[in-house]
């Protein structure tokens, strides 16, 4: 908008002094299409001298005809088809003409939506961009909700936007207002809405579990229209140009402390639109009485997905990978995922759980788990030595229960007498242990000696 002043100046520097417009918004400091609207708006002629040819012209019912039917063709797109038709110009030029020609979308107007309180809640996600997490690049999300009418805010951060957290941050919100909305509006995301034909919606039936749960109606805004849902889109702008800015976190959990300090204290003392003569906080408390109670127990806040374990005892998951017994190996398991842990059943037997890891690459491991297939690998190596010492050497049995009843190390004993059958043979092994069991001697040094006697005998 300009002053009275300045449009009258425009007037009579345009008649008076014959200016042309062009000069009229440099001397003035207005744009050119100020200073026309001032004019057409006083019924003066603008001055414009009569159009150039332009070497669009022949092209230009061609043009015209194809934005009519195709109203959103890029510009990309329709130069191709007038340079295969013989235009010679450029793709700067002929934008302007497209932009131009091109038929506008008429201005639409908006009622102004009003609920009840405790009648709505709205929730959506908004993305604060990549961060660095060990080797990992994840995106960082903040699931947003707000009450429509007291204008009650809950954000909580995330490292995915994947169904553990859209229902951890479900199951939070609620805890932190105390209460549930009748409804919430969703926009189209996967989490919520699997399929859409005009009116027909298919909803994940997660949602429909969770909506069951906390006994409130999920209800998805219409296609492109995010007008339906502007409480908590002013609320994600909110939260971008007051709260995240500059800021400094350690960690995850420290930018959601955060968060939660600035909801309950900065975004809470704000003035509540409905009413300007309440703040936020205590419209939210006027609010409350109308919400739906919580039920008894919260729901489980889990993404559930089958998984096969391989030759190795490790289920992956989200570019990690997470110990299982030794036992559970060439079998598919159910891994139940939270943003906080991961658990791992068999059947209905929980057989590993972890604290989630959102690095890249890396091994979350249960001692217990790699000491068990440790344990077990040297017993089945000392179990498949015996059993050859047992097939090729008769005497060896009795040799090793004379080694046992005097305390001997029978790890240590196996894999000596396995290196002697390699460099002797079974025939002459045999020999030494027959004649140190003879003699009483059942150890290691003593075989070594009588086979030593043996081959300088020979």
């Amino acid at each position: 908008m300009i002053s009275k002043e300045v449009e009258s100046q425009i007037l009579r520097l345009f008649h008076a002094e014959r200016w042309r417009i062009g000069t009229l918004a440099r001397q003035l400091g207005v744009h050119h299409t100020t200073v026309r609207r001032v004019l057409a708006d006083a019924g003066l002629p603008q001055g414009r001298r009569s159009p150039r040819p332009s070497i669009a012209d022949p092209f230009m019912p061609f043009i015209v005809e194809t934005l009519e039917a195709y109203p959103t063709l890029p510009a990309s797109r329709l130069y191709q088809m007038v340079c295969e038709r013989g235009y010679p110009g450029g793709p700067e030029h002929f934008r302007v003409v497209v932009r131009r020609v091109r038929p506008r979308k008429p201005a639409e107007a908006y009622l102004r939506l009003r609920t009840l309180p405790g009648e709505e809640g709205q929730m959506d996600w908004a993305s604060f961009g990549k961060h660095a997490v060990g080797r990992a690049i994840r995106r960082l999300s903040a699931f947003v909700m707000v009450l429509s009418w007291s204008r009650a805010l809950f954000v909580r951060f995330f490292w995915d936007q994947r169904m553990a957290s859209f229902l951890a941050g479900h199951v939070a919100a609620f805890e932190e207002f105390g209460a549930v909305p009748r409804r919430l509006l969703y926009d189209n995301l996967k989490s919520a809405v699997l399929e859409r034909r005009d009116t027909a919606i298919r909803f994940h039936p997660t949602l429909l579990a969770l909506a069951s749960h906390y006994r409130f109606e999920p209800r998805p805004v219409a296609v492109a229209r995010g007008n339906e849902k502007g409480r908590v889109e002013r609320a994600i702008r909110y939260l971008r140009t007051s709260f995240f800015p500059a800021r400094k976190w350690a960690s995850l959990a420290d930018l959601n402390d955060q968060v939660g300090a600035w909801c309950r204290g900065p975004a809470a003392e704000r003035r509540c639109p409905e009413d300007d003569s309440l703040t936020v906080r205590i419209a939210a408390e006027i609010e409350r009485p109308r919400l739906l109670p919580l039920p008894g127990d919260s729901f489980p806040a889990e993404e559930c997905r089958e998984a096969r374990v391989g030759r190795t005892p490790y289920v992956r998951f989200d570019l990690n990978d997470y110990s299982v017994p030794h036992d559970r190996v060439r079998r598919t398991v159910q891994v139940r995922v939270s943003p906080a842990r991961v658990r791992i059943l068999d059947g209905t037997e929980l057989v590993a759980e972890h604290v989630r890891a959102f690095d890249k690459g890396a091994l979350i491991e249960n001692p217990a788990h790699v000491e068990a297939l440790v344990q077990m690998k040297r017993e089945a190596r000392e179990h498949r030595g015996m059993d050859r010492l047992h097939r090729a050497v008769p005497s060896s049995p009795a040799f090793f229960d004379a080694v046992a009843e005097r305390g001997g190390n029978l790890g240590a004993t196996t894999n000596g007498l396995l290196r002697l059958l390699d460099q002797c043979g079974a025939v002459e092994l045999d020999a030494a242990v027959t004649e140190a069991l003879e003699r009483g001697t059942p150890h290691l040094s003593a075989i070594h000696q009588i086979l030593d006697r043996r081959r300088r005998a020979r």
